[in-house]
């Protein structure tokens, strides 16, 4: 795994990323559409696609935020159930639960320990958390722990273009105008964190033999978008 000396490790990590999406929870959901031009609606569609999973299955979205993933996995007839150790995007996720249209139930809970028995789970999604969370490797044995055999994960998180050219604007633009813009709109700190925490993902391999070691088979890797996005899928091995 990259490291970065700048960057928070173990339980300050922890602490800082609560903090930090506590911070941008309020705006969060229209900085998104801003920086991604919409395109973080279609990286969780195919997200939700990929489970592959029949009606009425019961998924679990970590880190799950306002609840965009849940909206999405109830519109392909999920049963969702989200949890997010911020508060405050629990609390963000509100509007879209008074408004109708999110009925899952939300858990504060850290993804490392969720509060579900084993194999409770049919299949499990992950938007752009990852980088998050303090043991990556911990994270997919208490995926395996919560799914059961046969069920699928769908996990997504940013990534960076092959081609050069394009890497090149991606890096610029990650890191320099999405700080400045996510700084003029809410919380710059965070904003400059974001680019920043890539560093905390081990290299494509490396993150795939992880799941694999931890018993699920099939695992896939896809590009979307040219690469600036990645999608990781798997099956529990039964």
């Amino acid at each position: 795994m990259s490291s970065d000396s700048a960057l928070p490790q173990g339980q300050a990590k922890v602490a800082a990323v609560r903090s930090m999406f506590d911070a941008i929870a309020p705006r969060y959901d229209l900085i998104n559409r801003l920086l991604t031009f919409g395109m973080d609606c279609r990286w969780r569609r195919r997200s939700v696609w990929e489970l592959g999973l029949p009606a009425g299955a019961r998924v679990f979205d970590l880190a799950c935020g306002t609840g965009d993933l849940c909206r999405d996995l109830e519109s392909a007839g999920y049963r969702a159930v989200g949890f997010d150790l911020s508060a405050g995007m629990l609390r963000a996720a509100k509007k879209y639960r008074d408004s109708g249209k999110l009925r899952a139930p939300m858990v504060l809970g850290d993804a490392l320990r969720l509060p579900v028995p084993p194999e409770s789970a049919d299949g499990i999604t992950c938007g752009f958390a990852l980088r998050n969370v303090v043991d990556l490797d911990g994270l997919f044995a208490e995926m395996a722990r919560v799914v059961r055999p046969g069920g699928r994960v769908s996990l997504l998180e940013v990534s960076e273009p092959s081609n050069p050219i394009m890497r090149l604007g991606h890096r610029v633009y990650f890191g320099k105008v999405i700080p400045l813009i996510g700084g003029l709109l809410s919380d710059r700190t965070a904003y400059e964190y974001l680019p920043k925490s890539v560093a905390y993902m081990p290299p494509t391999e490396e993150m795939l033999d992880l799941l694999t070691q931890r018993g699920f088979e099939a695992v896939t890797h896809s590009h979307l978008s040219g690469g600036i996005a990645q999608l990781v899928t798997a099956t529990r091995g039964r």
